[in-house]
This record gives C-alpha cells, sequence and structure tokens, in this order.
C-alpha cells in the first residue's frame, strides 16, 4: 500500500484547480471528467468491461477482458485479462499495480468481464466467462466452461489466486458466469450463468450459490435453472440483489411472456429450496419498456430500478399486490445526443437522483465513433412532473476513453468512478473518474 495520501477530496480539488479548462454552458459538466489510467501500455490489460469496487483506503480494483501476460491462442497477442489495483497518490496521479494475469492453461479461469467484490479482510473476488477445468462443447473454439476466483495479498507483497469453483456445464451445472458476484450474511456467495446448455439449448443460465468449508474448498449449489422454453426467463445477466427477508432479484435478458427478458424473485423455504416468482415480463420491441432488464436496485420504499438495456430506457418496478409488480418508464434514450444502451448497475446519490453510463450515444467527435457517439454519463432528477435525463459527460474525443460498458460506483466526497472499453492514451480502455 502507498505511504500518507491526500484526502480524495484533496486530490479531486488539486486536479481540477490545476487543470486548464474552459467551463462554458453545457460544457461545464463535461470537463469535470478525468481520465486516470489509460490501458494498452506494454504488458498492461485491455479492454476493461467490468465495473469498479474500492476499499477504505480510497485504491479502486478491476478487471479487464484482454491484455496481461497470459496465453490465449483464440485472440493471439490479446493475453487472457488481468486484474489491477489503482491507488491514488499525492500529486493527484493514481499508479497501477498488476495483480493477477490470467491464463489459458487448462486450470486458470480467463476473461473476466465482471466486477470484482472485497471480503471484510481484503480479499477479492470475481469471475471468468471461460477457463478452468469444466469441458463445454458449446464454448468451442474457446476452452473451459468459467471460474469463480479468489485473489489475496500475500504476506511481504504480491498477490496469489485461488480457483473457488470450475463450471462443467452440461445438464446439471451452469456455465459462462458473466456478471458480479454478491455475500450474503453468512459469506456464501452467489452469482449467475448466462451460457445455454442442454438439448436445443433448453437450460439457458442458473442463478447459483458457493459455500465455503473449514477445509477452505467451496461447494456450489444451483439455487435454479433458467429455460428458453416456457414463459420463464433465460440468459440472466447482471448483479443480483438481496432484499432484508433474504430474497433474491435479477434479470435475464431473453424469454418471458414477450421475449423481452423477466424481473425474477427467488425465495428460499426451510427445506433449502427456492422458488421463482417472475415479476414482471418485458416486452421486446422498439416503443415499448424495451428489454434485457439487469442490473436491479432498491429504493428506501422497497421500489426495483433498472435499464432495459435494448432500445434503452430506465424503469421502475413498484408492487402492486402480493405477486403483482407494475412498471414505469423514467427516461427513454431515443436519440443520439441523450446516449443510448444504458447500462446495467445504477446509482442513487443521497438526494434521490440517480446515475449511470450509456455504450454509445452523445455528443463525441463523430470521427471517433462514427455518428452513433462514445456513450455518456448521465443524470436523472426526480420532480413533480416526473423525472428529467441530463447528459454529463459525452465520451469521445479519443483521449477521454470510449464506450463505458459498466455502471458507476460513488465515494463517500460525491466522486463517481468508471471504466470505458476502449479509447485513452493506447486506445485500450481507460478508468475514469467524474465529479458532477
Amino acid at each position: 500500500m502507498p505511504g500518507k495520501k491526500l484526502s480524495l477530496a484533496q486530490i479531486w480539488f488539486l486536479a481540477i484547480f490545476t487543470a486548464t479548462v474552459c467551463l462554458t454552458g453545457t460544457r461545464a459538466a463535461a470537463q469535470q471528467e478525468k481520465v486516470l489510467h489509460s490501458f494498452g501500455n506494454g504488458k498492461d490489460g485491455q479492454a476493461p468491461y467490468a465495473g469498479l469496487t474500492r476499499d477504505a483506503a480510497g485504491n479502486l480494483y478491476g478487471v479487464t477482458y484482454f491484455g496481461g501476460l497470459g496465453k490465449c491462442a483464440s485472440e493471439a497477442g490479446a493475453g487472457c485479462g488481468t486484474a489491477f489495483e489503482l491507488s491514488p497518490n499525492v500529486d493527484g496521479g493514481w499508479t497501477e499495480k498488476l495483480l493477477h494475469n490470467f491464463d489459458n492453461n487448462g486450470k486458470d479461469g480467463y476473461y473476466p468481464a465482471a466486477s470484482l467484490i472485497l471480503d471484510s479482510s481484503g480479499n477479492l473476488y470475481g469471475t471468468t466467462a471461460y477457463g478452468g477445468t469444466g469441458v463445454c462443447s458449446n464454448a468451442a473454439p474457446l476452452t473451459g466452461c468459467g471460474t469463480v476466483f479468489e485473489l489475496s495479498p500475500k504476506t511481504g507483497g504480491g498477490w496469489g489466486e485461488k480457483v473457488l469453483y470450475s463450471f462443467v456445464g452440461g445438464a446439471s451445472d451452469g456455465e459462462t458466469p458473466s456478471s458480479s458476484l454478491i455475500f450474503d450474511a453468512v459469506g456464501n456467495l452467489y452469482g449467475t450463468t448466462g451460457g445455454c446448455t442442454g438439448d436445443a439449448f433448453s437450460d439457458c443460465g442458473t442463478v447459483f450459490e458457493l459455500s465455503p468449508h473449514k477445509s477452505g474448498s467451496w461447494s456450489e449449489k444451483v439455487l435454479h435453472e433458467f429455460s428458453s422454453t416456457g414463459s420463464d426467463g433465460y440468459a440472466p445477466y447482471g448483479k443480483l440483489l438481496f432484499d432484508a427477508a433474504g430474497n433474491l432479484y435479477g434479470g435475464t435478458n431473453w424469454g418471458g411472456a414477450y421475449t423481452g427478458g423477466v424481473a425474477f424473485e427467488l425465495s428460499p423455504d426451510k427445506s433449502g429450496s427456492w422458488t421463482e416468482n417472475i415479476l414482471y415480463n418485458f416486452y421486446w420491441g422498439k416503443g415499448t419498456n424495451g428489454g434485457g432488464p439487469a442490473g436491479l436496485i432498491f429504493d428506501a420504499a422497497g421500489n426495483l430500478y433498472g435499464a432495459s438495456t435494448k432500445w434503452g430506457q430506465v424503469f421502475e418496478l413498484t408492487r402492486a399486490s402480493v405477486g403483482s409488480w407494475t412498471s414505469t418508464t423514467l427516461a427513454t434514450f431515443d436519440v443520439f445526443l441523450r446516449g443510448y444502451n444504458p447500462n446495467p448497475g445504477l446509482l442513487f446519490d443521497d438526494s434521490g437522483n440517480l446515475y449511470g453510463t450509456a455504450q454509445a450515444g452523445g455528443d463525441g467527435t463523430e470521427k471517433v465513433c462514427e455518428i452513433s457517439g462514445c456513450g455518456t454519463v448521465f443524470e436523472l432528477t426526480p420532480g413533480s412532473s416526473g423525472w428529467t435525463l441530463s447528459t454529463l459527460h459525452s465520451f469521445g474525443d479519443g483521449s477521454d476513453g470510449q464506450a463505458p460498458y459498466a455502471g458507476l460506483i460513488r465515494d463517500a466526497a460525491g466522486n463517481f468512478y468508471g471504466t470505458t472499453v476502449a479509447g485513452g492514451t493506447h486506445g485500450a480502455g481507460t478508468v475514469f473518474g467524474f465529479r458532477p
């Protein structure tokens, strides 16, 4: 860990004060974005599709999908992905440290696509979409069904990786986990797999639980198997969510009554079984409530909020009666300047405003991202007549990053942090900070 640091508020003041900016009109907010790190320099990682997590000391942790020293034959020269740490310096800069190089060696996982999480001891947990010891024919030409891993700091420096579970696919297990994990109160891990297996790809994703043992091993239990047939949703993605009663909530990319995916609840019983309740069926099609709901969050009143990534909407789900929920569209991303394809992982601030990122759109330089724009950071503000959508930053001049594919995190001082898949100094993505 670095030595004595300035507070994050001081770091941001220094960075903004020393920058040469011209704050005029709606461009004022855009000047508040700062690139903390550009990927792709030498043996660095590339393409951080996942978001970030932050420890109490202000260090940021994340993963890149490509890059690093691992050998992945399917992406010659691109590497298998990395786990990294960014630490703030007293001069306002940030220092990157690689914690792990993922490798396609038949044991380790590779291509991590989901945000890391921290436990109380400072260990990191995550998933890889491929790799491990499982054999999945549906993954060809890639190998392995994906893993759950732990990264732990070593005495004297460095980090060590341990694969906690390798998915095996088939009719009894999931494959291709690409969403972040969550803990319950006793230290069990929960997550989803999105790959389709079984006859005619009938088994399309799972919700799973991993439980630790005193021996150091972990055991997996599939809580629910999604099916591409019938009324169930399938291909779940986005982070799961617990309520106070221990029920799990999430969304699927496809399926349901209208093919646009579902928002679901899983409830445990005394026998250890879990029962699925479909809260809402989303419609696939422009002019509807979109589709592909993911990354649900609660407000203080128990309402659920999320993003429909197809066609681009932010919605609210409100409990109408026992087992019944209604959907309200808060904002529609229907023009390039307002962004489109909002990502899972919305975030409330202390005043009840919502923040998020959109993968494309905005008023970024057309020569960089063609006419579609390079993505945005947006804010939704509630009012008496509804919610107002504002674009706080448009990516797209090349140096500030392009195409954010994950949501934001926020510190106590009101600073936001996120990642972009492309752009930056070397064109391989960035970590950025933002202060509205």
